[in-house]
């Protein structure tokens, strides 16, 4: 079990406002910031406590890939179209994925490229 995460990005505010809106929309929200000038400024997503982190302290733009579990098939649409709205590049629309490709029955899931090219994903897998 993994208690959080994260990911090292080139500009931290920058990547915050994709964060923001694409992880608010699943309901996290910074839940921690860690001051900004030495060099591992950051920013922890969560609901109590911090889940996923981005921060300059780690490499960026290694292309990452992260699946956050959505609640609903509503929140994976909203998660995907917050991301796109905030900067993010569309690398796979809201929808049922093929089982014929691996994925198992009911897998419903929506992806988009962050600033650095990482690759997050919101999926929800109540059929």
């Amino acid at each position: 079990m993994i208690d959080h995460t994260g990911i090292g990005v080139a500009d931290v505010a920058r990547s915050a406002v994709f964060y923001d809106a694409a992880l608010g929309a699943l309901g996290l929200r910074r839940v921690m910031e860690l001051p900004e000038g030495n060099g591992s400024d950051g920013i922890g997503y969560g609901v109590g406590f911090p889940v996923f982190w981005i921060d300059r302290f780690h490499p960026h733009s290694v292309k990452q890939h992260t699946a956050f579990a959505a609640r609903s098939r509503a929140e994976v649409d909203a998660f995907h179209a917050a991301a796109v709205k905030a900067g993010g590049t569309d690398n796979g629309s809201p929808g049922l994925r093929d089982t014929a490709k691996g994925y198992p029955p009911g897998y419903y899931a929506a992806f988009v490229l962050d600033p650095d090219g990482n690759n997050m994903e919101a999926v929800y897998r109540g059929g």
